[in-house]
């Protein structure tokens, strides 16, 4: 069996939404604690109700990615607040991705939008994997 991920703490993805404000501003505040939860599920329950084989490290920041994205758990910065978590999740478990901030904000908007499905956000993820 392949070994379990670092998930993130429910503290950390509120300091990482509280950076994010601070650095570009916005409105404080969660809108929904059972939508952050939720989102914050998410990844763990791909990854202990996986039907074959364990999903991928991009499988399971894209789960981060997308249900903080679309959850829209927060007052403000949410796509903000779920590509940081995504990143930082990729890299506690030792991936780390190239992408510019612009690739970053059109992905982001094509994600919370609807427009790209989780899935092919995972794809995207391991296309922009770079080795450590």
């Amino acid at each position: 069996m392949t070994e379990k991920p670092e998930f993130l703490e429910p503290d950390v993805v509120l300091f990482m939404h509280d950076q994010a404000l601070r650095e570009y501003g916005g409105t404080q505040g969660i809108k929904s604690e059972d939508l952050l939860h939720s989102a914050l599920a998410r990844p763990e329950n791909r990854w202990h109700y996986a039907e074959s084989e364990a999903p991928d490290m991009a499988t399971l920041a894209a789960a981060y990615a997308y249900g903080i994205a679309r959850n829209h758990p927060f007052n403000d910065a949410n796509k903000r607040t779920a590509w940081n978590c995504c990143v930082l999740f990729l890299r506690l478990n030792g991936v780390y991705i190239q992408a510019s901030a612009s690739e970053a904000v059109e992905i982001m908007v094509a994600l919370a939008s609807g427009v790209l499905e989780e899935k092919n956000f995972a794809q995207w993820l391991n296309q922009k994997r770079i080795l450590s």
